[in-house]
């Protein structure tokens, strides 16, 4: 059987046992959706959000790319982000990373990867930055692991320097911003940042909307 045709036959099976539990289940499923939470992920095949949070279909609005990245020019992200917070009005953004990422693995090398060295840089910045807190722990690992850490870290308060965000803390107070580490040894997710709304403060990318509201 090709490799493909497992999925196709997998869906039938799932979309078979949603109907005995709850014959139901496809038309609230339908409805529109009101997700909580809009989770910033990696692209990585081993973190799927729905599954380590144990969630269900609608209640995760998701983005995922390579080492779950904040970057102020990926239009897709900005995307995402505009109508999960102005349009879904979600409560919570979660930016979420994993130990033992190849984005992050990659990153801390001198390697040429080619077209998505564009991509590492964002990710260097953040080495860069915290060489010297890397450099002295005493393993390799140690490093990588804290690298992840950091780099959770630094997309969150990317999200807090969006006008985005802060247009919502503004008007709403809200979303909370959330940065998580997901551990695959042993399956749990380590908090690493959390920022209320209005809590953050910056002299430079903090914006003041008072003319516009």
């Amino acid at each position: 059987m090709k490799e493909y045709k497992k999925l196709l036959l997998s869906n039938k099976a799932w979309a078979s046992d949603k109907l005995a539990v709850d014959e139901h289940y496809f038309d609230n499923l339908s409805k529109d959706q009101k997700p909580l939470f809009l989770w910033i992920g990696c692209a990585d095949s081993r973190v799927p959000a729905e599954d380590i949070t144990n969630s269900n279909p609608g209640d995760i609005f998701v983005h995922r790319n390579v080492a779950n990245m904040v970057v102020h020019t990926d239009m897709n992200l900005l995307s995402v982000l505009q109508y999960a917070v102005e349009v879904l009005q979600v409560k919570h953004v979660i930016v979420c990373g994993h130990y033992n990422c190849g984005g992050v693995r990659a990153a801390m090398t001198n390697k040429d990867f080619g077209l998505i060295n564009k991509w590492l840089r964002n990710i260097k910045e953040v080495y860069e930055k915290n060489f010297n807190e890397i450099k002295e722990l005493p393993s390799e690992k140690e490093q990588f692991d804290r690298l992840v850490e950091l780099n959770v870290k630094e997309q969150v308060l990317n999200l807090a320097k969006t006008t985005i965000v802060q247009k919502s803390w503004k008007k709403f107070e809200y979303p909370y911003l959330h940065g998580w580490v997901f551990d695959m040894h042993h399956g749990e997710i380590k908090e690493i940042l959390n920022i209320n709304p209005n809590e953050w403060q910056s002299s430079v990318f903090s914006f003041n909307f008072e003319e516009e509201l």
